[in-house]
């Protein structure tokens, strides 16, 4: 078959915006992509020299392009998003959620409303709250609705005809409205109650039930005032459990992740000062590099077409690609100006931090998990030609400061992860400072000695970090102590330093080997790889800190001596600095977010 020639496809395109099509040669479409400028976008795919490698594996099976021209960028995003949607490219970021989310419908046509959780279309008349992100955040906030406020939540074909109250009315979790137990006004009082609070209207209504408690104390009405004060206390009770004050209106906060070729997006959802709930979506990615490509795939499709309410104001964790393409296409949808924010302060920016911290620990725990760790196991399996799954796997890292405090690091990992209570490092002694082979061959020395004399288990696999010279070093002492059975690797990060580009070096044979960027082996090569080095970094940081004498608290930016007396003053001592949080730490005199954030970090090595 004849190869495309790109070369006279892209001098005829047009300059106007539209989305493109990728088909192999067998037909299948393999991408879709919009453009601001036709010519231009399908262009860059096949310039000589810049594309990345899954970009470059992507051009090598396109047969055939197909364009549709449109009006505006915005009509582009729609008609791409819906072509991603129903055609499910295999090198597009896909979204495999297409459920509606659940809402509480509260009526507004009975003598005694009803709540209820509700999917769909709303055709009936009465308010929808919401959405909830999933049935479970529902059913929870009906439960406790039910508990404080006794709102009927029974189907009207059963509301019709009771003769007696139903069990929940004996369990305290109705008033009874059924058979006439609760009289039209206090039922309507009760369901005012239910909509502020669902509106997160709750301190109106905290104001009108304490009102409400000292009426009917006046009165000598103590059962009623007694109701008021338990309604009272629950809600104290959930707004407590909130966290963070101050936010206002509706928004949804989405903080993304990437990490050795997984991502994880993590979406809060906040409705009036209230926090609804959470959803993790884990998208595979294909051509998407960072995590501003990333956004720019899952905004759109996470919100277009499917019905889902759009809220005014969405915040992310970095600018999405062509974000305000991506904000007039939500503003016509919702019919409504919709802001996309990666820059914001105070409640917002702590409800930020919160979205990407739990993004970031659920990826690490996503590549932790069993299948995804299997597949990965096995795909190193093949590549190293092993005879079964490795069990043991340990990598070492060299950590100093100009030959300062040279430590070594040593980390484990078996088939379930990361094994930390194996994790060793060690103080180079006797070695000329900077010199990172001698250092390489004193750990491993030290490590394999030991292991050996005490018959403990050895590695399968031993990952070096750093190139030919520190392989050397390795496969000496392995040789000199007879350690036989272990595959050792090198792992060179390139001229580049960046990650996916790296050369793993076969320490038996000297083959330099360079995988694909999204090879399964590389990421937990590179996962492992990663936390030798921060488990070297640590380790050469404490002891360079007890070497100078100096307190953790002497090397943070910003932090002089008056800072650090408040601070000591305020906690007792370092360690108490280092297990405060950080809205302790802005409660000491001088101490800004912005300077407590600093402190925060250094001291957690982030």
């Amino acid at each position: 078959m004849s190869k495309f020639d790109h070369k006279a496809f892209v001098n005829a395109l047009t300059t106007r915006p539209g989305v493109y099509q990728m088909y192999d040669d067998a037909g299948g479409l393999l991408y879709v992509g919009k453009a601001k400028n036709l010519k231009n976008r399908v262009g860059s795919y096949f310039r000589a020299s810049g594309l990345t490698d899954k970009t470059m594996a992507l051009v090598a099976k396109i047969q055939d392009i197909q364009v549709t021209v449109t009006t505006t960028e915005v009509d582009a995003l729609l008609l791409e998003h819906n072509l991603i949607k129903t055609q499910q490219p295999p090198y597009n970021v896909l979204l495999r959620d297409d459920k509606t989310y659940p809402y509480i419908f509260l009526s507004n046509d009975d003598d005694f409303p009803r709540i209820a959780m509700h999917r769909g279309a709303k055709r009936r008349k009465g308010q929808y709250f919401g959405p909830y992100p999933s049935a479970g955040a529902v059913r929870e906030s009906m439960h406790f609705l039910q508990k404080v406020f006794k709102v009927r939540q029974c189907e009207d074909s059963y509301f019709k005809n009771r003769s007696r109250p139903c069990l929940q009315y004996q369990i305290e979790r109705c008033s009874g409205p059924c058979v006439d137990l609760v009289t039209k006004e206090d039922y309507a009082q009760q369901v005012e109650s239910t909509s502020l609070f669902l509106s997160g209207k709750s301190q109106q209504l905290m104001v009108r039930l304490a009102d409400d408690m000292e009426q009917a104390a006046a009165q000598l009405s103590y059962e009623k005032a007694a109701i008021y004060r338990d309604q009272i206390s629950h809600l104290q009770h959930v707004q407590a459990s909130q966290g963070i004050e101050g936010v206002t209106g509706d928004l949804d906060i989405i903080a993304a992740a990437a990490s050795h070729g997984r991502a994880c997006v993590q979406v809060l959802f906040v409705r009036e000062a209230r926090v609804l709930g959470s959803k993790t979506y884990y998208p595979p990615l294909k051509l998407q590099e960072g995590v501003e490509q990333l956004l720019a795939a899952f905004i759109p499709q996470f919100y277009l077409g499917l019905g889902r309410a759009i809220p005014a104001e969405i915040i992310v964790n970095a600018e999405p690609d062509s974000a305000d393409i991506i904000a007039q296409a939500l503003s016509v949808q919702s019919e409504r100006k919709v802001k996309l924010r990666s820059r914001v302060r105070e409640s917002r920016a702590q409800w930020l931090m919160l979205a990407q911290q739990t993004a970031e620990t659920n990826l690490t725990a996503h590549l932790a998990g069993r299948q995804t760790m299997l597949g990965r196991l096995q795909a190193l399996q093949d590549l190293l030609g092993l005879s079964q799954l490795p069990e043991r796997m340990e990598c070492f890292d060299i950590s100093h400061s100009s030959g300062e405090a040279t430590v070594a690091s040593c980390v484990v990992f078996d088939q379930h992860g990361p094994r930390k209570v194996d994790y060793r490092t060690f103080n180079i002694e006797g070695v000329t400072p900077g010199d990172d082979y001698g250092a390489m061959h004193q750990a491993l020395e030290r490590r394999y000695k030991r292991l050996k004399t005490t018959e403990a288990k050895m590695p399968d696999v031993l990952l070096i970090d750093g190139g030919k010279g520190q392989v050397a070093q390795a496969m000496s002492v392995l040789n000199d102590l007879q350690v036989s059975g272990v595959e050792v690797v090198g792992v060179a990060k390139g001229v580049t330093r960046k990650a996916g580009l790296e050369t793993l070096i076969n320490g038996e044979t000297g083959e330099q080997i360079q995988l694909p960027p999204d090879h399964p082996a590389l990421h937990l090569i590179q996962h492992i790889r990663d936390e030798a080095h921060r488990f070297a970094i640590t380790g050469h940081r404490g002891r360079r800190d007890k070497a100078r004498q100096r307190s953790a608290l002497q090397d943070i930016p910003g932090v002089g001596a008056k800072r650090r007396r408040e601070l000591l003053r305020h906690f007792g001592s370092a360690q108490g600095v280092q297990n405060a949080n950080i809205d302790e730490l802005k409660k000491i005199s001088g101490i800004s977010a912005a300077i407590a954030q600093q402190i925060y970090d250094h001291l957690h090595n982030v």
